[in-house]
Parts: C-alpha cells; structure tokens; sequence
C-alpha cells in the first residue's frame, strides 16, 4: 500500500484543492441533497475549506453548477464517427437516460446553462454531426435532438416520480387502490390496473425503448443540404 504524502512533523499533506476537486464535490452533494444543497458554505464544509478559499477556483454559485452539468454531459456516450444515425441516436439516448437516473438533479438544468462547458459543446456537436452525415439537414437536425432531448428529459423525469422503486411495489399500490375502481364508472382504467397486475414486473427500460423507438422511425434524412465528410 502506498502510503499517505505528510508533511514536516508527521501531520497528512491535504489535498490541493482545485476547480475539478470542487465540481466532484459539488455533485456528490447534489446527489446526496439535490440542487439547492449546494451552496457555497456546505461545499466548503465539505471539503474542509473555508468558503471563501473556493472562490480561488469558482466564480460563484452559478459557475459551479455550469461545471456540474458539463460533468453530466462527459458521462453521455457521445456518437463514434461514421455510426448509423439511428443507432447513434439510440445508444446516445439510453447512455444520457443512465446519467440521468444517477444524478436526478441534472434533468432540470440540462439545457439551462448560459456558459456551456467544453463537454457539453462537444457533446451537442457530435450528435448534430452524427445526423448530418446521415443525411439530415441542419433545420431538421436541430428539430430531431429538440424533439429526442424533450423525450429523454421527459420520461426520466417520470420514471424519478412513479411512486414505486422497488420490486414489488407496483403490486401493492395497485392492490391498494383496485378497490376504488369499478369497472361501470373507470372500465378502461380498471382494465389496465388488472393487466398490469396479472403482467411481469414493471420495467420502465421497456416503455423508454418502446416511446424512443416511436421517434426515432418517424424520423427521416430529408438530404436537401445534408453535409457529406470529404
């Protein structure tokens, strides 16, 4: 094992603090407490710093929360060059459903950043690229990512608020409120609730492949003005 740097008197070397140190202090926190935990004084705490010390990294508040959400963005698979638009499309979506789930605060603030990171504009770049070399146009690029981001943004932010996590749980809320229904004044509700029951264990994974894969049929490379690599 190799041991802990000290200094002069045995006492441990602390780590030097740094902007990349105070971002992946900045997400943990944010996992742990959400977006409005992180603030200036809990992130000083944190890493035993006194706040003003990260300013020497930061600018302010917003600049941390500019550096979380690029760190999100560095965790989507980005489109290799040369890839099949609509299996691009397909991985890109599901790899951004994951980093999602993992820090549930990000959904809200994707798109909300004034001052992109580096790894949000080469994310952003890449995927436009990957539909242009498919033969999208630059107007209809732009509308299949407004339309693919809304899916993906959408649907994580529902699956965050089901009621239920859990094996099992489903079942048990379903049963608790089967009761209320009737099948003369709800019938389609109380339809769905039984097949639902009767059904394999609710997989959310399915429903987003199964939406993601409506758009991504309907979707079309219109070629007018479709840029081709040389």
């Amino acid at each position: 094992m190799g041991e802990i740097p000290t200094r002069r008197g045995g006492r441990p070397k602390r780590t030097a603090l740094s902007r990349e140190r105070v971002i992946a202090a900045a997400v943990a926190l944010a996992d742990e407490k959400g977006e409005s935990g992180v603030t200036m004084r809990a992130l000083a705490t944190g890493l035993g710093v006194e706040a003003m010390s990260l300013y020497n990294h930061v600018r302010n508040r917003d600049d941390i929360l500019d550096g979380m959400v690029d760190a999100v963005f560095a965790l989507i698979e980005l489109p290799p060059p040369a890839a099949d638009w609509k299996t691009a499309m397909r991985d890109r979506a599901a790899s951004a459903r994951a980093a999602l789930r993992a820090h549930p605060w990000a959904v809200g603030l994707m798109d909300s950043r004034s001052r992109p990171g580096p790894a949000t504009l080469h994310h952003h770049d890449a995927v436009l690229g990957a539909l242009r070399t498919g033969g999208f146009s630059v107007p209809l690029a732009a509308r299949a990512v407004a339309v693919i981001d809304s899916f993906v943004y959408g649907s994580v932010l529902q699956e965050l608020s089901l009621p239920f996590t859990a094996p099992g749980e489903r079942d048990a809320i379903a049963t608790a409120f089967l009761p209320a229904l009737s099948s003369d004044t709800h019938p389609h509700l109380a339809e769905l609730v039984m097949a639902r029951a009767a059904g394999p264990e609710y997989d959310y994974a399915e429903e987003f492949a199964f939406g993601l894969s409506l758009i991504l049929d309907a979707l079309r490379p219109d070629e007018q003005g479709a840029y081709r690599p040389r």
